[in-house]
C-alpha cells in the first residue's frame, strides 16, 4: 500500500537531487523572427516544476525553473510576416529550393540539435516530469524520424524525377509547398510531436510560426540558434505568450495556409471557424480520444493485464493513444480486476531521473483535483476504487488508481481523463463496447484482446471502420513511425507518418505540354542546364 506520506517522501530535498540531473533556471529572453534571435525585456512568464521541493519545514513546493517571453500579437503577427515574405508567394528562397539542398539544411540542423540533447533530455524531466528513459526515448526518436523523413523524402523525389508520356501529352509530377504553417504541438510529447509535423513541413519548402506548448516551452530554446543558423531567414519564426491572445490574430488575417495542432478538437474548431477562407486552410491536426481496451472471455489475462498496464498508465497515462477505458467481460473481470489491480501497486512512485519509477509527478498543476473529482463522481454514483492505493495524492504525485464498475453518467464513462486513473466496465454481450465505440465523439484505436480467431475476425470489420487502428492482443500506440497516424471523428484530421506527413503538407503538381519536337526541345533544354529546381530529372541517393 502506498500511503500519503510515503507519496510525500517521493520528493526530494534541494541538496538530494543527484549531481548530474540538477538544474540551473533558464530565464529565456530571446525568440526566433526572421533569421534573429531578438531580445526580450517586456512580460515573463515563471515555469514551476511539477518536480516538487521539499523544504526544511516538510511542506512541498514547485521550483521555478526558469521563464519565457509572454509576447503579444504584435509580435506574432510580425513572425507571420516574416514567415509570409520567406514563402513570397512561392518565389522565396526555401520554397524554390531543390529538394537535395533543403535536405543538407536539415541534416546539418539534426547535428546542432543533437549538441543539445543533455540539456532539452534534462528540461523533459524537469518541465514535464517524464522519466529520464522516456525522456532519452522521446529524444532518440525524434532524432531518427527527422533521418526515417529525410529518407522518404528522397524517395518521394526519386519518384517524380522521371517524365510520363500519357495521350500525347508530357508531364512531370512533383510535390510543391503549401506555404505558411502553423504548428502547435502538446505538452505530453513537445518534442517528438511537435516536430512530427514541424519537420515534414519544413522539408517540404513550407515556412514555420511554431509556437511551444505551455508545458514544455523552455526545451525548445536550446534548439533555436540550430534553427536560425541552418535555414535561411524566415523559414521558421517562433511565437510564446498565451494562444488565446496571439493565435487568434494569426488565423484572422488568412495567411495562414496550414494549422496543425496537436490538442483538443475544442480548440482546433474555434481557430478554424477564425479563417476568413476556411477553403483555403488546410488542416492536419492530433486530437481527443477516449481509446477503449475489450477483454474477452478467452483473453490471455496475463498478456492482457501486461499491455492494459503500459496502455493506460505509461508516462502516466497521458497519451492521446493511451487506453482511456477498459471492457471486461463479466465472467473474467473479477480475476481479470485481481491481476490488474496487483500490478497497478507494483508501481513506482518516484522522481524522473530515479530508475524504475514508473508514476511520476504530473505537470498540469490542476490535475490531481480533477482526477480527485472524476474518482469522487464514480463512487457517488456505485463505482468503487479497486486497488487499495488508488487515488492517494501528494503535491503534483498521484497514484493510479483502478475504479469499477464505471457505467454511463459518469464522468470517466465519457471524458478523455488524461490521467492515471482506468476505468473498468463490465460486458455480457460484445455489442455493449461495440456501441460505446460507435456512439464515442472519438475514433483513434480500440485493442481486443482474446484467442478466438473468428471472434476476432468478427470484431474487426466493424471497428475498423469506426477507429483508425485496431490492435490485437497489443496495448494502443503510435509507432511504428512508418504506420499510418489518424482517426476517425473528432480524433483527427490528415494523417501522421514518415511518408503520410510529407504528403499532408504539400500538394502534387504537374508541368505539362503537348508531345511536339518544339516542346520536346525546349524540356530537354531547361532539364539539361538545370535551370529549374522543379523540371529536373536529377536523382538524390
Amino acid at each position: 500500500m502506498t500511503s500519503e506520506p510515503q507519496l510525500a517522501a517521493c520528493f526530494p530535498a534541494a541538496d538530494q537531487i543527484p549531481v548530474e540531473f540538477q538544474f540551473q533556471p533558464l530565464h529565456q529572453r530571446e525568440y526566433l523572427i526572421n533569421g534573429q534571435m531578438r531580445s526580450w525585456s517586456g512580460q515573463t512568464v515563471d515555469v514551476p516544476s511539477p518536480v516538487m521541493m521539499r523544504q526544511p519545514d516538510g511542506s512541498l513546493q514547485r521550483p521555478v525553473i526558469g521563464s519565457y517571453p509572454v509576447t503579444t500579437d504584435t509580435e506574432a503577427l510580425e513572425a507571420l510576416d516574416a514567415a509570409v515574405n520567406a514563402y513570397d508567394n512561392g518565389r522565396g528562397e526555401w520554397p524554390t529550393m531543390s529538394v537535395a539542398d533543403r535536405i543538407w539544411c536539415m541534416q546539418n540542423f539534426v547535428g546542432r540539435m543533437l549538441e543539445q540533447k543533455k540539456q532539452v533530455v534534462n528540461l523533459l524531466m524537469w518541465e514535464i516530469g517524464k522519466t529520464l528513459a522516456d525522456s532519452n526515448k522521446e529524444f532518440d526518436r525524434t532524432v531518427q524520424y527527422i533521418y526515417d523523413t529525410i529518407d522518404a523524402l528522397k524517395d518521394v523525389d526519386r519518384s517524380g524525377s522521371r517524365f510520363e508520356i500519357t495521350e500525347g501529352i508530357i508531364g512531370q509530377i512533383r510535390r510543391s509547398p503549401l506555404g505558411v504553417v502553423l504548428c502547435m504541438g502538446p505538452f505530453n510529447y513537445p518534442l517528438n510531436e511537435t516536430y512530427t509535423t514541424l519537420i515534414p513541413a519544413i522539408l517540404m519548402g513550407n515556412t514555420i510560426l511554431f509556437k511551444p506548448p505551455k508545458h514544455g516551452t523552455l526545451l525548445h530554446y536550446p534548439l533555436l540558434e540550430a534553427f536560425r543558423s541552418c535555414f535561411p531567414k524566415g523559414v521558421v519564426n517562433t511565437i510564446y505568450g498565451r494562444g488565446a491572445s496571439v493565435v487568434p490574430a494569426l488565423m484572422q488575417s488568412g495567411k495562414i495556409n496550414v494549422l496543425t495542432l496537436i490538442g483538443s478538437s475544442r480548440v482546433a474548431d474555434s481557430l478554424k471557424k477564425m479563417h476568413p477562407k476556411s477553403n483555403r486552410l488546410r488542416a492536419v491536426l492530433g486530437l481527443d480520444a477516449k481509446n477503449a481496451a475489450i477483454i474477452l472471455p478467452d483473453a490471455d489475462l496475463d498478456l492482457a493485464v501486461r499491455e492494459c498496464l503500459l496502455g493506460t498508465l505509461s508516462f502516466n497515462g497521458q497519451r492521446c493513444t493511451a487506453i482511456k477505458i477498459i471492457w471486461a467481460h463479466k465472467s473474467i473481470a473479477d480475476a481479470f480486476l485481481e491481476k490488474f489491480s496487483a500490478a497497478v501497486n507494483e508501481l513506482k512512485p518516484g522522481m524522473p531521473w530515479e530508475k524504475l519509477t514508473n508514476i511520476t509527478p504530473l505537470p498540469e498543476p490542476q490535475k490531481p483535483d480533477y482526477l480527485t473529482e472524476c474518482i469522487n463522481d464514480a463512487k457517488a454514483k456505485g463505482a468503487r476504487v479497486v486497488n487499495e492505493s488508488g487515488g492517494t495524492v501528494s503535491g503534483s504525485l498521484f497514484f493510479p488508481a483502478v475504479v469499477y464498475p464505471v457505467a454511463e453518467g459518469m464522468k470517466l464513462y465519457r471524458e478523455e481523463q488524461f490521467g492515471p486513473v482506468v476505468p473498468v466496465v463490465p460486458f455480457t454481450d460484445v455489442e455493449q463496447p461495440i456501441e460505446y465505440v460507435i456512439s464515442s465523439d472519438h475514433g483513434q484505436q480500440v485493442s481486443l484482446f482474446g484467442t478466438d480467431p473468428d471472434q476476432l475476425a468478427h470484431l474487426i470489420d466493424p471497428l475498423v471502420n469506426q477507429v483508425s487502428r485496431v490492435n490485437l492482443n497489443a496495448q494502443c500506440q503510435r509507432g511504428p513511425d512508418t504506420f499510418p497516424f489518424t482517426g476517425r471523428k473528432d480524433s483527427a484530421e490528415g494523417t501522421l507518418s514518415v511518408g503520410d506527413a510529407l504528403r499532408s503538407f504539400s500538394i502534387r503538381t504537374v508541368v505539362a505540354t503537348k508531345d511536339t519536337p518544339a516542346n520536346k526541345a525546349i524540356v530537354n533544354q531547361i532539364v539539361r542546364e538545370q535551370e529549374s529546381a522543379f523540371l529536373s530529372t536529377n536523382f538524390i541517393f
